[in-house]
């Protein structure tokens, strides 16, 4: 499966890159857009477990990397949640 990489930016002005067992995030994540917390989080949690749910299919058990990297997005995202206004921005993919 083609894996990819997507940077994002947090609003604090930090910046990350993310992985994907599968390009689905393509159609869940859009670069150069800024999403708020929970829409950012929302597609992201999609489109990992969409991908994760892919690896099974293929070989049998999920993906522990993306499901991990889920697990870090709602962690950093948990940092920002008192700002309503708190955006992320997906920066590329690669």
């Amino acid at each position: 499966m083609p894996e990819m990489i997507f940077r994002v930016r947090w609003p604090d002005g930090t910046e990350s890159d993310c992985y994907s067992p599968s390009l689905v995030i393509r159609d869940h994540l859009q670069p150069d857009t800024d999403y708020s917390l929970a829409d950012f989080l929302a597609r992201a949690e999609t489109a990992l477990t969409e991908a994760s749910a892919r690896v099974r299919a293929r070989y049998g058990f999920p993906c522990s990397r993306a499901l991990g990297q889920l697990r870090s997005l709602r962690e950093t995202c948990g940092r920002f949640a008192a700002p309503e206004d708190s955006r992320v921005r997906v920066l590329s993919f690669h």
